[in-house]
């Protein structure tokens, strides 16, 4: 039998159950897992499975997710078996320079999100800002405005009426319009449904190491428009991300090395809202997470991971992932033939800090980094495997023949693997976010239960706390109010080690984990760098430069109460409205105990920065659309 703690059913029940025409959940956990588990199922009947079959399929389906081992993303928990609404969580939408694209790509945010999925736009290929043009005689209004544009196309959309549209605009760094581009969301609340990254390449990284100066091109005509100096952009680059964690960067030669099918389609110059899954114009990607924490065997003197276990799930959700794609509802026919034509999945993880307390490993030490390497290379293996047998049982994805891939590489899926945030979804499978440390060990929900106030603990530390003989409700207390373990005299050495959260671990060891799942991940990799306020501009810089030394695909950064001001709601009355200054968004970064609640969310808050979007502990309601 299947079941939720209590704040995994509050996820289920706000995000995941089907409702009634009064808005009341007609479906229990189980019933949610076989619908999901027996719509998937059902595509194996295109490749003349018997229902004998396809009935076993749909147990092991079934076994998978309500074990909680894995959990696809939420547009395929939310939608699967209803015949509504897109299963995939996110999707790159073409933007060319005419007005007809433009208004094409308007049109079409506005379908993807109105069936649940999160877009991203490359701007690189719009003209700048005031050059003329030749069918009209007039002059382009650049791709600023038209980000505008979309933006406000998208605050008419909420993603499967659900949620807030989503998305990221990637512009390149040597478009002549790239400075504006960085300030674009200097004012907080500007273009505030797009995340903003910058698309950087070798040369460019290479001329900051030099101090030397880059071209501008204008893409209309591809001729050199003048040249800046590459130190002082990158400087604007880092200020920025320092002073709001915007924009983040993508580093486009680490991208494109994965890119098989660049001789066919091009390069990957934009990516989805949280930056993890670099896609191709019309592409789609459907994601799912293999929750490590639930593959340690804890019953010995020494716990380990279960290895033997861990490849049968991964083969299992291999096979799911692909099932996905011919279940898949799509918005439009262009990103349904795309999609089809490379078969992208993105197979992640969650659990992974989890995993590590199990293990009695710290996050931030090179045996917390090998053992990520290791479950990552074993993730490869195995997803690589698995989409082999389906290529020999299916046949490889459309776009093969032109790939890159040799004869021995005949894949049914032009990527198989990709870490997303899981801020949702790790709710609903009560474990730690994608590869994020611990962000807190303790939070707290107010006025519950007739005015009580209950204590939320990571499970694994409520156990060794207990255990230990250092557990205490004051305690408890003292962390929910976002105290530290370390200045705790009572807790012990090891545990303290163990239990390092998030704004305690240095930004060379953040970045040296999400490397570590780099070398292994044919996609992007998901993670916030997350910096204490009193962090330095040098800091950031130091992270961003790491992040590109150490062949990471992008990098995101965020300093805690660097966003100033943002409009809240009490709980007490939903009618006021008002803001509140730096003093609180210091506390945004830490477990809140506070009475207010963001737009969407519930009216007990618990809101966090993971991963680069802000979500609720309470209640699963994320900022961004993610996994």
């Amino acid at each position: 039998m299947v079941t939720l703690s209590q704040q995994a059913e509050t996820v289920a029940s706000t995000r995941y159950y089907l409702k009634d025409e009064s808005g009341q959940p007609e479906e229990t956990v189980k019933d949610l897992f076989k619908r999901v588990a027996k719509a998937i199922a059902q595509t194996e009947k295109q490749y003349g499975k018997s229902d004998a079959d396809i009935q076993l399929t749909e147990k092991d389906f079934y076994g998978m997710l309500s074990n909680l081992d894995f959990v696809p993303n939420s547009p395929t928990l939310m939608n699967a078996g209803t015949e509504q609404g897109t299963l995939s969580a996110c999707f790159v939408l073409p933007l060319e320079d005419s007005m007809e694209d433009i208004m094409k790509a308007a049109h079409d945010i506005a379908m993807v999100q109105k069936f649940g999925g999160g877009t991203g736009f490359a701007l690189s290929k719009l003209r700048p800002r005031g050059d003329k043009i030749k069918t009209t005689h007039g002059i382009a209004c650049g791709p600023i405005q038209v980000l505008q544009t979309l933006s406000r196309v998208s605050s008419m959309i909420t993603q499967g009426g659900k949620r807030d549209g989503a998305n990221m605009a990637v512009m390149a760094i040597n478009h002549p319009d790239i400075l504006e581009f960085i300030e674009c969301k200097k004012v907080e609340g500007d273009i505030h449904n797009f995340n903003i990254s910058v698309g950087v390449d070798s040369n460019f990284m290479k001329a900051v190491e030099s101090g030397s100066e880059y071209p501008l091109i204008n893409p209309n005509n591809n001729e050199v428009t003048g040249y800046l100096d590459a130190r002082e952009v990158f400087s604007k680059i880092v200020y920025g991300a320092w002073r709001n964690g915007e924009p983040g960067m993508i580093f486009l030669d680490n991208v494109n090395k994965d890119n098989h099918v660049i001789s066919e389609y091009g390069e990957m110059i934009a990516t989805n809202p949280c930056g993890e899954q670099p896609l191709l114009p019309n592409e789609s990607c459907n994601l799912g997470s293999i929750n490590l924490a639930n593959f340690v065997n804890t019953d010995q003197i020494r716990p380990y991971i279960l290895w033997d276990e861990l490849r049968s799930t991964i083969k299992t959700s291999t096979r799911f992932l692909d099932n996905v794609i011919d279940a898949n509802y799509y918005a439009t026919p262009d990103i349904e033939k795309m999609t089809k034509a490379t078969r992208k999945i993105g197979l992640g993880v969650m659990g992974f800090a989890d995993m590590l307390t199990q293990l009695r490993v710290a996050y931030n030490s090179e045996e917390g980094r090998k053992i990520g390497s290791d479950v990552m290379r074993f993730m490869q293996t195995h997803a690589d495997e698995t989409s082999k047998e389906l290529a020999v049982e299916r046949g490889e994805f459309p776009a093969w023949d032109n790939s890159d891939y040799g004869e021995d590489e005949r894949y049914r899926n032009t990527c198989r693997l990709t870490v997303a945030p899981t801020g949702t979804i790790s709710m609903l499978a009560d474990t730690s976010s994608g590869i994020e440390p611990l962000f807190s060990l303790a939070y707290r929900k107010m006025n519950i239960l007739e005015g009580q106030t209950l204590y939320y603990v990571n499970k694994y530390f409520e156990q060794d706390a207990k255990e230990m003989g250092f557990y205490s409700e004051e305690l408890m207390e003292y962390l929910s109010d976002g105290g530290s373990l370390k200045d705790r005299s009572e807790v012990p050495n090891e545990i303290k080690d163990i239990y390092i959260t998030a704004p305690e671990i240095s930004p060379e060891s953040h970045v040296g984990m999400q490397a570590a799942f780099q070398e292994y991940c044919d996609s992007g990799i998901s993670k916030t760098i997350n910096f204490a306020n009193d962090a330095t501009i040098e800091d950031v810089h130091t992270a961003y430069i790491n992040a590109w030394k150490t062949g990471c695909k992008g990098i995101t950064v965020y300093r805690a109460g660097s966003r100033e001001k943002e409009v809240l709601v009490t709980a007490h009355n939903n009618d006021t409205i008002k803001e509140e200054q730096s003093d609180f968004f210091e506390e945004i970064d830490a477990p809140i105990s506070e009475e207010y609640y963001f737009a969407e969310c519930c009216d007990q808050p618990q809101i966090v920065m993971e991963s680069g979007c802000k979500s609720c502990k309470s209640c699963g309601w994320s900022a961004c659309h993610i996994a």
